[in-house]
Parts: structure tokens; C-alpha cells; sequence
């Protein structure tokens, strides 16, 4: 898999699916002697506008093994015990805590999707109108999306954003845009809520009915707040 320089949109290999999201679970405090309790993998279903309807998981801990439950896929974004000991992760960095856990050599992903034996789904509405109803000139259609995150963002990981995302100044939220062919996508981050942390909204300008941009865009998008701690909760569509 490549990645554009701003790491917004990754471009997949033929017949390459998405690679799974992969989160370590910290031990409870004062357990010092265990550094990981354990791994979660996880998948969102989606419809074909890219809108998710649920949320594929499987945990594994050295005691227990393999297991499914979508009462944690909740947890991890709900109850702020859970929140505050899960840590997104690369898969190469959940490779290496699955082996010196004694797991041994972590399964391949078609091999980890296996054990997501239970689904939770995740309530859809029909698309909301926010915005202008037409796109403007010398555009086919105008989508937005929304990414509800939890977990929150510290100082220095909201400059960064800002660094990679080339937001013009400091105070104002991290933003971007990116052009893919004759589309144009823009995006800015904001906090909302208690729970739901940050939210990022996606503004794509189709310039003909092919939407294979939004996909790999707002994917690109997601997986650079996860590498800045941000758990991905649903992905909306308001236009």
C-alpha cells in the first residue's frame, strides 16, 4: 500500500481489501508486571456510499485466546475505564506485543477475520441534508461526511495535525483538502459532545457519478486520527 505525501488518501493494491484496525489493551493500573493485556481487531461494514453499518471485532488475551464480542467493540468507545486502557496501534506494533505475550506469530487477516463472530451493528439514517442542495459549478455532486472519534487529542498531537494537514494557522482546527483528479475534497476536525469526543467532517465535490475517491479518502483520513489516538466510532453521511 502507497500513501499520498499529505497521508490522506491511501491508494490499495489491486484486490487489496482494507487492512483491519488493530488496538492494544493496557493493564489495569497497578499491574506492572504485564504490559499488554491483550490485542483487538476490528472491521467496519459499510454500505456502497461508504457509510457504516456495523462493526466486525475479535479481542485475544494470553489466557483466553480468540474471542468475539460486541460488547466491547461498545466499551472501547463508551466506558471511559475501557477508553482510557485501549491504544490504537499499527499491526506491525500489535505483531510484536501478540508474540512477547506468547501468542506466537500473529495470523494473517483473512485469518483473523475468522473469528469476528459477532457482529455489532450499527444504526443507519437516511443521508441528512447539510449544506446547499446543489453542488456548485462544474460539479456533479457534493457529499459530506461525518467520522465520530472518542477518545480525546492532547496539544501536541492537534499540532501535528495541523503540521500535516498544512492548517493555515495554530488557532484555527486542523484542516485540509485534497484534490483527486477532477474531485475535490476538504475536511476539518472539531470536538463535539461529552462522549463522542472529536468529530471530522468530509466535504467531497464529485466532478462526474464515480465516487472511488471517498472511500480510500475518508479512510486515509480516519486511520491518520487513529495514529494520533482517536478510536473511530461511525462514519455518517449529511449530503
Amino acid at each position: 500500500m502507497t500513501t499520498d505525501p499529505m497521508r490522506a488518501a491511501p491508494v490499495l493494491a489491486p484486490d487489496a481489501g482494507p487492512p483491519l484496525d488493530y488496538y492494544l489493551v493496557l493493564p489495569r493500573l497497578g499491574d506492572p508486571a504485564t504490559t499488554v493485556e491483550g490485542v483487538v481487531v476490528e472491521e467496519f461494514t459499510r454500505h456502497h456510499d461508504f457509510t457504516t453499518t456495523g462493526l466486525n471485532s475479535a479481542a485475544w488475551a494470553p489466557e483466553a485466546g480468540w474471542w468475539s464480542s460486541a460488547a466491547l467493540s461498545r466499551g472501547m468507545r463508551t466506558d471511559p475505564e475501557v477508553l482510557a486502557r485501549v491504544v490504537p496501534t499499527s499491526r506491525r506494533k500489535a505483531e510484536e506485543a501478540y508474540r512477547a505475550s506468547g501468542g506466537g506469530q500473529l495470523p494473517d487477516e483473512s485469518v483473523l477475520r475468522t473469528h469476528f463472530l459477532d457482529h455489532h451493528p450499527i444504526a443507519a439514517a437516511p443521508p441528512l441534508r447539510l449544506g446547499p442542495a446543489q453542488p456548485p459549478a462544474g460539479f456533479h455532486e457534493r457529499r459530506v461526511y461525518r467520522v465520530l472519534f472518542a477518545k480525546d487529542l492532547r496539544a501536541e498531537q492537534l499540532a501535528s495535525l495541523r503540521t500535516a494537514w498544512r492548517t493555515a494557522t495554530v488557532a484555527s482546527a486542523p484542516s485540509g483538502r485534497l484534490d483527486s483528479g477532477a474531485d475535490r475534497i476538504t475536511w476539518d476536525l472539531r470536538r463535539v459532545g461529552h462522549h463522542l469526543a472529536w468529530a471530522l467532517d468530509v466535504t467531497v465535490l464529485l466532478s462526474t457519478e464515480a465516487a472511488e475517491a471517498v472511500g480510500p479518502t475518508v479512510t486515509g483520513l480516519t486511520n491518520v486520527l487513529r495514529e494520533h489516538g482517536l478510536i473511530p466510532v461511525t462514519t455518517e453521511r449529511f449530503a
